[in-house]
């Protein structure tokens, strides 16, 4: 018996005000003025393109990231928020998330934001340290974020997130313990806490900097883990941590092989159809192709083979049980098809199986990416 899965929609704003050397999102350094009411225009007409692909069905969450969304006017984004509510069911409750760079946080503009439907911001914080941010290109300082987050707390908002990272160059543990404290201090229902990488096609690939070695970074998660765990934060992802009740139900949901519709440059869809296929959809990715009309950029249908893997590869980022039942109504599999992959894992202590649910172990936490090729077919 097959289901269709919760639907999400995901809006992306490419613009930043300038590129981090970190970064490998779909974002763009801004040359001349945000066009703000064209962007919403074609990001309308994207989502009109789409609309035969969720056949009605309503949405329960919506993140608009990027880039950097707080570029976006307070109108444009009210024009965005009135178009996307005339051409879908947006639940009464759901929760609208938009990022936010401390360096763009305005009390006026959060206002407008807020009237528009915004009701949780994610702060891109990353760091605590003026130092540290200036190496990390970002365009902010400790004080700005701090400010932002008062700010937030202040907007008696659903709730909001601080983005921090660690691991970042020449990084000792008492400076990532620091930040860590830092953030904490300033009381966000969630936190996103997690490790630099450097990504291809970067600034930093092409110019490595030296970060921590393995044993510093095992020490930094699990002292920060500690402290997280001591203030009343309990990690439900890889790098996320909330106070209870305050998990970003947007991100709950992707991990869940949930549905989401992607609208905006570069953004990508997952979108179950009546007849149970799963199509994967990714946006044409530069502005200029986007805004000339050219919106779709790739289609296609997830193989019935590759069906385990890509279930099992969002299921088990998030750390609570995973209900059995969930696999053959998203899937339409019968738990048969997995049942080898399973015992080798269970076996290895990857997972636990009960009637019910499975559970990923610590061992499976540490060895996650051995656990997912259990699930890879030739």
């Amino acid at each position: 018996m097959r289901k269709l899965p919760p639907l999400s929609l995901y809006i992306h704003i490419p613009w930043c005000v300038q590129k981090c050397p970190y970064c490998d999102f779909n974002s763009h350094a801004l040359k001349g003025e945000v066009p703000h009411d064209d962007y919403v225009a074609h990001l309308l007409a994207d989502l009109d393109a789409d609309l035969h692909l969720v056949g009605g069905r309503s949405v329960g969450t919506i993140f608009i990231g990027g880039g950097t969304p707080s570029l976006l006017s307070s109108e444009a984004m009210q024009n965005l928020l009135d178009g996307v509510r005339a051409r879908l069911p947006v639940d009464a409750d759901a929760e609208i998330t938009m990022e936010a760079n401390p360096g763009t946080v305005e009390a006026d503009r959060f206002s407008g934001y807020q009237r528009a439907g915004v009701n949780r911001i994610s702060i891109g914080v990353q760091s605590f340290d003026a130092q540290k941010l200036e190496r990390l290109g970002r365009i902010h300082g400790p004080e700005e974020a701090k400010r932002a987050a008062h700010l937030a707390t202040g907007l008696n908002l659903r709730s909001f997130n601080l983005d921090l990272m660690h691991g970042l160059p020449d990084q000792t543990l008492e400076e990532a313990l620091d930040d860590l404290r830092q953030a904490i201090a300033l009381n966000p229902p969630h936190l996103s806490w997690y490790q630099l990488t450097i990504e291809p096609n970067t600034m930093y690939a092409s110019r490595p900097p030296k970060l921590p070695d393995d044993d510093a970074l095992w020490d930094i998660f699990e002292q920060g883990d500690r402290l997280l765990t001591a203030a009343g934060y309990q990690q439900y992802e890889t790098s996320a941590y909330a106070k209870p009740g305050y998990q970003c139900q947007h991100n709950l949901n992707y991990w869940r092989f949930g549905d989401y519709l992607g609208i905006g440059c570069g953004s990508h869809g997952k979108l179950t159809q009546p007849d149970g296929q799963i199509l994967r959809t990714v946006k044409t990715k530069h502005p200029r192709g986007y805004m000339q009309g050219r919106y779709m950029d790739k289609q296609h249908p997830v193989e019935t083979a590759e069906l385990p893997f890509e279930f099992f590869m969002n299921r088990f980022r998030l750390l609570e049980a995973a209900p059995r039942e969930e696999f053959g109504l998203y899937t339409g599999l019968n738990e048969s098809v997995i049942r080898a992959p399973l015992d080798e894992a269970i076996a290895k202590e990857y997972l636990v199986e009960t009637d019910t649910h499975w559970q990923i172990t610590s061992k499976g936490k540490l060895f996650l990416n051995s656990l997912l090729e259990l699930f890879l077919t030739e």
